[in-house]
């Protein structure tokens, strides 16, 4: 018989013999926990320059990489497979908010901080190559790996030196949203 000890959970599956009582107290404990976590990811990208920029909102289905360069922040927002931005993004890999910009985000969607919108797809097409994530992995699943996020930050640093942007890894972060 299955109780509350998560090893348990995870090895009974669909066999859970819970209470409505119990699962409703377990569903809610990991709504807060899920939010709470949710939270304190975003962290990562705290204390990044200029301090004038508002967050930027993390896309739901996808996440956003983030870099500062010469007082300027970068964001590409990037989406989950089976998702795709529903404005085309393929010349506009990334937003900027700067002294330059106002210090708001110069993104398609006017007036906000929402930088990209991932919508469900079946084709991956309004963005780069680089601005979805792989076919076996999601936003989390990458953040979860330092070697796969490692390689995402330096993509994005690599395609902002190709645009004469030089970036310093310090203020570099992926967040991701709700997935």
């Amino acid at each position: 018989m299955c109780r509350f000890n998560r090893q348990e959970v995870v090895e009974c599956g669909e066999d859970l013999s819970w209470s409505s009582e119990d699962l409703a107290s377990v569903l809610l404990s990991t709504m807060k926990l899920k939010d709470l976590l949710q939270k304190q990811q975003l962290k990562d990208c705290h204390g990044a320059q200029p301090k004038e920029c508002p967050e930027p909102k993390i896309p739901q289905n996808g996440g956003l990489v983030c870099v500062t360069a010469a007082n300027r922040r970068f964001c590409k927002p990037l989406c989950n497979n089976g998702f795709d931005f529903a404005f085309l993004r393929r010349s506009r890999l990334y937003d900027e908010c700067s002294e330059r910009t106002k210090y708001k985000w110069d993104s398609q969607y006017v007036g906000g901080n929402t930088l990209a919108v991932c919508s469900e797809a079946l084709l991956q097409i309004s963005g780069a190559k680089t601005a979805y994530f792989p076919q076996n992995q999601t936003c989390l699943t990458t953040k979860s790996s330092s070697q796969h996020q490692s390689d995402v930050i330096r993509t994005f640093i690599k395609e902002l030196a190709d645009q004469s942007v030089h970036a310093e890894s310090q203020h570099a972060c992926l967040v991701c949203g709700e997935q």
